[in-house]
């Protein structure tokens, strides 16, 4: 049985910076992927990576501020949040187990966490 469990969600200010993790169990992912989704609106696409970091790929929303990066050791992924602002407010999800066609559109991913709730305050 396949798990992901993500972390690390919370309060704080705009320009503040916080770290999320997810790790899985029951399987091993090549690719990995965040997505958020904000009060009121559709899920969107946030970062992803590949197996051991060679390629990543970030919406054009949070490029230059946010990192994502692989967890080798426990087959996870972090995402380095910084200079946060009050539209990043949102449940993040980690999703792993790509089934086909792009890394953005969320249908392309099989397995997805239970999501982790992002606030940002001005």
């Amino acid at each position: 049985h396949v798990q992901l469990v993500e972390s690390g969600g919370g309060l704080v200010q705009a320009g503040d910076s916080l770290r999320l993790s997810c790790v899985p169990s029951g399987g091993t992912f090549t690719n990995m992927a965040w997505f958020r989704r904000a009060p009121g609106k559709e899920r969107e696409f946030v970062a992803a990576i590949t197996w051991r970091g060679g390629s990543t790929d970030y919406a054009d929303s949070v490029k230059g501020r946010f990192t994502i990066s692989r967890d080798n050791a426990k087959n996870g992924v972090y995402l380095q949040m910084n200079s946060l602002r009050p539209e990043d407010t949102a449940v993040y999800y980690c999703a792993g187990g790509k089934i086909g066609g792009i890394y953005s559109d969320d249908t392309s991913w099989r397995y997805w966490g239970q999501g982790t709730q992002v606030n940002v305050s001005s």
